[in-house]
């Protein structure tokens, strides 16, 4: 549990680096939800297929780009105004 936080936090950073677009999430604790989201995303999507044992969580690259696939799922809702963007008040 504690290693898929430290790499989400990673994730998160690095989704937020290589993602581009006005919609990003703001802010530090966003960057860190965004990737703990997406590494247990890819924890989940490797354990489901098998490419992971019940022990085992994803690693940097799958945990960002699990980021990257929430963050795109983040500004669909933004851009559908779904949610409200917390950086344009």
């Amino acid at each position: 549990m504690l290693h898929i936080l430290l790499v989400g936090l990673v994730a998160g950073i690095l989704a937020r680096i290589i993602s581009p677009g006005p919609n990003n999430p703001s802010g530090f604790i966003l960057t860190v939800v965004l990737g703990i989201a997406g590494a247990f995303l890819a924890t989940f999507v490797g354990q489901t297929i098998g490419h992971y044992s019940l022990d085992e969580g994803a690693g940097y690259i799958t945990a960002t780009i699990g980021a990257l696939v929430v963050l795109f799922i983040w500004n669909r809702l933004v851009a559908n105004r779904v949610i409200s963007d917390p950086g344009n008040k």
